[in-house]
């Protein structure tokens, strides 16, 4: 319902890995790894929900491209969600429970190796 694009998206998840990274820790505490998740493309929204979301298809062009640029410039780790799953067929924006289930072990494999092997900066 808003008129951003990927790019405005892109330059608000750099704004928050920039805000929690300048956050006061507690002293000897490590300033935490951060993980962007890029959602999956939007589809054409379905049901009642369709005027709110109209053009979200055509505005989220790019969004895991600019995220991953986010990511990469502020080394963080990166998973692109639309490599995992799609959105809802049933509303074409969330995910269903299955595509959740889907995403979240998916994510956990992620969270898990970096706390095994460390973070994998780009």
């Amino acid at each position: 319902m808003h008129t951003y694009n990927a790019w405005h998206s892109a330059q608000g998840i750099a704004s928050l890995v920039d805000a929690v990274r300048r956050a006061p820790v507690e002293p000897g505490m490590p300033i935490p790894e951060i993980l962007i998740v890029a959602p999956p493309s939007a589809q054409e929204a379905k049901g009642s929900i369709a005027p709110k979301f109209e053009g979200a298809r055509e505005r989220s062009v790019g969004l895991a491209t600019a995220y991953e640029q986010v990511a990469r410039d502020r080394r963080c780790e990166f998973v692109d969600a639309g490599r995992i799953t799609t959105t809802s067929e049933v509303d074409g924006v969330h995910l269903d429970a299955d595509q959740h289930r889907t995403l979240g072990m998916a994510i956990a494999e992620v969270v898990v190796s970096l706390f095994n092997n460390g973070p994998n900066l780009r």
